[in-house]
């Protein structure tokens, strides 16, 4: 079993590398795009650039200087954002309107929610939501404090004679794989192949080969997983819905949700694992705040998501009828880019929301999206952060930083936002 853990750590950390490393999938070399388009996947350590919030402030939708025949808007600004995301019915997010019907990639849909309209994302919703219940997600608390546990017990080991840890893969990456394999019902036998795992899925930039390539290759994996769960089913996710739903759901789409569930909640938690962590290392005030008190957690929680927005862009929208939105009028085919991170730190929801305050009446954030593409796994992360941030804090509470601020290193350019690695000394 410990080689088994070891092997999926060494996992996550490889593909954590692969995201973050010049020879992976590098948004940095799209030299072609033009500036605006990139800058809102730019950051200077935590903070969203300051080009961004000038945007919103003067123009919270802004058309984008691109080398194609559609318009693409920008979405900055709070209610325009969560406007552009309730409209269900005018705007597509299918994953035709990326490669077209017949185009390089459409055989590799790589299915699930976020990529699929009503009234297919309905259907597919609805056999997903019972999953994600508390009820059922209850069934997991246990695991999720025995997993947190376990890898503090391996940091402690590993920073026992002073030597620095790294928070990012020793702590911020293997909890959220180990609770997707629980989740999902992985067999154990079958969990060293989530090597193969590995995809740049959020760099919607990248070349179409490699991005559709490595959906090929964890779809092919996970229809493996769905023809194991048909002939035996188990108690996690698939298990459950071959139970309750039969030959109603096709192979092709049980592993498409698999393959989404793992898209969506394997690196957006690591990240925030990592960068919220980094937020309380910065200030001795909070860090003690999740010591001493379990009320605290809840309130730290919501404001890190605000605050730190990890998925800075929403999955693009395609206008499908003219319509006009925050006195911008869209027409019929333009092209839809939400500012999840702008949004977040538009001063409409509050005042100084550049600053990270968990004293502040959080408001509605949008970290987990909105409308019916929000993150349908939104509790399970939320679980996870609850469970992970205050046992490092009381586990380690002399922890600090073994490196300058200035030496860490962030992801350059990113949908999803995050840190190389994070070096700590646990002994103060």
């Amino acid at each position: 079993m410990t080689t088994l853990r070891s092997r999926i750590i060494a996992w996550a950390g490889r593909m954590y590398l692969v995201r973050t490393s010049k020879k992976g999938f590098d948004l940095s070399r799209m030299s072609f795009l033009p500036e605006p388009v990139l800058m809102p996947l730019r950051r200077e350590g935590l903070d969203p650039v300051n080009d961004l919030a000038a945007v919103r402030e003067k123009e919270p939708i802004s058309k984008l200087p691109v080398p194609i025949a559609a318009n693409v808007w920008l979405v900055t600004g709070y209610d325009e954002v969560k406007a552009v995301l309730g409209k269900a019915n005018a705007f597509s997010s299918d994953f035709t309107n990326l490669v077209g019907k017949a185009g390089a990639g459409a055989e590799q849909n790589p299915g699930g929610l976020g990529f699929a309209d009503p009234p297919v994302h309905t259907r597919l919703r609805r056999l997903l939501t019972p999953e994600f219940t508390m009820r059922r997600l209850s069934r997991l608390t246990p695991r999720i404090h025995e997993i947190v546990e376990e890898r503090l017990d391996a940091m402690e080991a590993a920073g026992r004679d002073g030597t620095p840890v790294d928070i990012v893969h020793s702590f911020a990456l293997p909890i959220p794989s180990l609770v997707i394999c629980e989740l999902l019902g992985v067999p154990y036998e079958d969990r060293a192949d989530f090597e193969r795992l590995s995809a740049a899925r959020f760099d919607l930039f990248s070349g179409a080969n490699a991005s559709f390539g490595a959906i090929s290759e964890s779809l092919s994996y996970f229809r493996d997983i769905v023809k194991k769960q048909r002939e035996n089913p188990g108690d996690g996710l698939l298990g459950m819905i071959v139970k309750e739903h039969g030959d109603s759901v096709s192979d092709e789409e049980l592993a498409g949700l698999a393959d989404g569930v793992l898209t969506g909640g394997f690196e957006t938690t690591a990240s925030m694992l990592a960068l919220g962590a980094l937020v309380l290392l910065q200030d001795p005030e909070h860090f003690a705040a999740l010591k001493d008190g379990d009320e605290a957690v809840d309130r730290y929680v919501e404001e890190l998501l605000r605050y730190l927005t990890v998925v800075q862009v929403a999955f693009p929208r395609f206008a499908r009828e003219d319509m006009e939105i925050g006195g911008v009028q869209i027409a019929a085919g333009d092209v839809v880019l939400c500012s999840l991170s702008g949004a977040d730190r538009d001063g409409e929801l509050g005042p100084d929301m550049e600053r990270f305050d968990p004293s502040r009446n959080v408001p509605s954030h949008l970290a987990f999206g909105y409308g019916i593409h929000r993150c349908v796994g939104a509790e399970l992360a939320r679980m996870e952060l609850r469970a992970a941030y205050p046992a490092l804090v009381r586990r380690f509470p002399s922890m600090r930083l073994a490196a300058a601020p200035e030496e860490l290193a962030f992801r350059k350019l990113s949908i999803v936002y995050g840190i190389e690695s994070l070096p700590v000394r646990l002994d103060g």
